[in-house]
């Protein structure tokens, strides 16, 4: 589920980035490899990656969900969903005499999701298409998340690179489950009194 979120966000944000400037691409990968032999397909690229998952503590605690197959059947029992927030990181990595770019970059990443900031399949001009109801009925937003300078020398520290234009997005909600039932019970038909 995961996945196919960073996906979305990535299509819409591609599509939108090809009305605005042609020439920009973005890729999903770990921005922490810039700086490793293999980092080289993350120069001159606008770079997503997910850097922090945390669950959302107010949806805690929901009962098991009451699941009814047909009319007459039983009620199975489920856990809940687990509800995730995902930071994500944009960095735009343009250096050099093209360093320009990367502020001219990450702006439009910014206007994009000042723009955009509810994103769902249902609504989505990506063309993404999926038989699983679950990723058909993901619904998710983007929240600006601005860190402290501590902050940014923490993440930037266990990233392992140097800090280069980025800003970070907090995306609220997103639910993942396995649809495991625990138990099954038949629907009530009769209540006895005459106890």
């Amino acid at each position: 589920m995961i996945d196919a979120v960073i996906t979305l966000l990535q299509t819409e944000l591609e599509n939108y980035l090809a009305y605005k400037d042609s020439s920009a691409t973005v890729v999903t990968d770990n921005i922490g490899m810039l700086e490793t032999t293999n980092g080289d397909k993350l120069s001159n690229n606008i770079v997503i990656t997910v850097v922090n998952v945390e669950e959302e503590s107010t949806l805690k605690n929901q009962p098991a969900n009451r699941y009814y197959p047909a009319p007459a059947g039983p009620t199975a029992y489920e856990n809940p969903p687990v509800f995730l927030n995902l930071y994500v990181l944009f960095t735009s990595n343009y250096w050099g005499d093209k360093y320009i770019y990367a502020l001219q970059r990450i702006s439009y990443v910014i206007q994009f999701l000042q723009s955009k900031n509810t994103f769902s399949f249902g609504a989505s001009t990506a063309g993404l298409f999926s038989d699983d109801p679950d990723i058909v009925s993901v619904r998710f937003t983007m929240e600006l998340y601005t860190l402290t300078f501590e902050q940014l020398n923490h993440l930037w520290g266990s990233l392992g690179g140097r800090q280069i234009p980025f800003v970070m997005y907090k995306l609220r909600l997103v639910g993942l489950t396995e649809r495991n039932i625990f138990g099954k019970m038949p629907l009530i038909q009769e209540i006895d009194t005459n106890v």
